[in-house]
């Protein structure tokens, strides 16, 4: 494999390049077209939000193939594999972690059980129960029987169990948690020795999980290896991966969109020191949690969040990417949904505070890792930009607006080489990963029907709405109502009316035939995205049909 990509690292390097240049000069052509284009004000206006799309999407896809050069052509930084794991000659001692509002008992039961099989000699698992218990309008009986069964769980397990007042969600957890840590008892706290031994409390390392993440035998050792080999690093992620990837659609798109994710972008972005936290299958360095004042309640994504304060104190992070940890995926498209509404409305959300911290003290963090905050921060913009993408062509094949179209000769001189360039990139690298170009595309898809959810935590995160935090639905799937799937349908019949409208012009009218012809294929591409909203609407049963 080596000798492959040493083979490889060179062509892919001038590719990568090469891609970089057509991206560049697309997007000046594209600008020159739309200041000398002939424009009414209003034909200005949607041009204007045309090419401000186009631009976003140039934008991370150079900051792509900016990361695929770090990692294949160029590596620049420190690299964390299993290759070179440093020898661990002691053990320290480490918690075991994992948050649960509410969680299906036999969830939390075959997580405690891997938590329980670790291999690693110095551990200590903890089972921080966030379930809020004295909430209006619960069934108090069915609530004091589930406590009862966690109570029941942790001590046939033998999983430590703490308890206190519900404030700040899992990050306020982790804090009181990390407060009985150093002997502060907190309001509310109960805690539950359920060890054969009585832990001292003194744990270098704290590694989390979510609820439904199952690690294997031997997640801890090479993690605390290069923690210890590395004392200036305050965390290291790992990747996510769904147990029900090959049985659910939803879940196995969801899974296949991260896999993007979790490949280059997260490892180009460990060498450039600029990886964030994602929650969940990570181990963090109790003095750096310590040093930046616990985790940030005020983010519902507050491992994005916590992650900038790591940087911005001086702490480095690192991403290795072995599959450690297995889990569930959301297994319809409303549990989906819930997860990337939240994902998106604290993102947007820590964005304002990136562009807030960057404008009062640009020298704080390297021009790269300013880079990557930028890229992570105004990823779920990519909502609006679909939206806008699929309306233009709908609008000129009905409205004629914008009324003038660039020469098409000109726009395909530049837009194929792009294209050509950037798809071709993109599949043979992840190839490289096992990954075909039909289980990328699916991944793809589902995120481009999401473009409501993401328009909306969007604005709402710009707005500064905090929002609350959900659990993601696990167990089975339901379909949503297509009330609930507006956005797509409707957007998805105008495209399908447009091509039709536009196929009647092509046949009466002898002017503009190209500019028709390429928003008519526009329109059966998004047609064609669009309608999948009812493939992964189904629920879960009809996968097996």
């Amino acid at each position: 494999m080596e000798k492959k990509s040493s083979f490889y690292g060179p062509l892919i390097g001038m590719a990568i390049l090469a891609c970089m240049m057509a991206t560049f000069f697309y997007l000046i052509v594209r600008t020159f077209l739309f200041l000398q284009a002939d424009y009414h004000w209003y034909e200005k206006i949607l041009a204007f939000l045309l090419l401000l799309a186009e631009t976003f999407t140039m934008t991370h896809s150079f900051g792509y193939f900016l990361n695929l050069y770090h990692v294949i052509a160029k590596p620049s930084g420190p690299a964390f594999s299993m290759d070179n794991v440093p020898p661990l000659n002691d053990y320290p001692p480490v918690a075991i972690i994992v948050s649960s509002f509410k969680e299906p008992l036999d969830i939390l039961e075959d997580t405690l059980t891997c938590f329980y099989n670790l291999t690693y000699p110095n551990k200590h698992i903890y089972f921080l129960d966030d379930t809020r218990y004295g909430l209006p309008g619960q069934d108090q009986s069915a609530m004091a029987a589930y406590r009862r069964s966690i109570d029941a769980l942790c001590q046939r397990i033998g999983v430590n169990l703490f308890r206190r007042v519900w404030h700040g969600a899992k990050a306020g957890m982790i804090n009181d948690f990390l407060a009985f840590l150093a002997g502060e008892r907190r309001e509310g706290f109960e805690f539950s020795n359920f060890e054969e031994t009585t832990p001292k409390l003194d744990e270098r390392y704290i590694i989390v999980f979510d609820a439904d993440q199952n690690p294997f035998p031997d997640f801890v050792e090479p993690l605390v290896a290069f923690m210890e080999a590395n004392p200036k690093l305050a965390f290291i992620q790992t990747p996510q991966y769904y147990t029900n990837f090959e049985t659910n659609r939803v879940a196995r798109a969801a899974g296949l969109q991260q896999a993007i994710f979790y490949e280059y972008i997260c490892e180009g972005k460990s060498m450039q020191d600029a990886m964030f936290c994602c929650g969940t299958n990570v181990v963090f360095r109790r003095e750096a949690l310590v040093s930046v004042g616990g985790f940030e309640e005020r983010s519902v994504t507050e491992d994005f969040a916590t992650s900038l304060k790591f940087h911005l104190g001086g702490w480095s992070s690192a991403y290795l990417n072995k599959v450690c940890a297995f889990g569930m995926g959301p297994e319809d498209l409303g549990g989906y949904f819930k997860q990337q509404f939240r994902w998106a409305l604290g993102t947007v959300g820590l964005y304002r505070e990136i562009l807030g911290e960057f404008f009062r003290n640009p020298h704080r963090l390297p021009v790269a890792k300013w880079w990557e905050y930028f890229l992570s921060g105004t990823h779920y913009f990519v909502g609006w930009v679909l939206f806008i993408m699929m309306l233009c062509p709908i609008l000129y094949l009905f409205l004629e607006v914008p009324s003038f179209f660039a020469r098409p000769e000109i726009y395909f001189l530049f837009f194929f080489p792009y294209i050509l360039l950037t798809l071709t990139l993109f599949i043979f690298t992840l190839s490289q990963r096992r990954y075909g170009m039909a289980e990328l595309g699916i991944g793809i898809v589902l995120q481009a029907i999401t473009f409501p959810v993401y328009m909306k935590a969007s604005v709402q995160g710009l707005l500064g709405i905090r929002g609350s935090f959900g659990v993601t639905p696990k167990g089975g799937s339901t379909s949503l109502p297509l009330r609930a799937l507006w956005p797509q349908v409707l957007l998805c019949m105008a495209a399908a009316g447009a091509t039709a409208y536009g196929l009647n012009r092509l046949y009466f009218e002898d002017t503009a035939t190209s500019a028709i012809l390429v928003n008519c294929l526009w329109c059966v591409y998004h047609v064609a995205i669009l309608s999948t909203i009812l493939y992964f609407n189904q629920p879960e049963g009809a996968e097996h049909g």
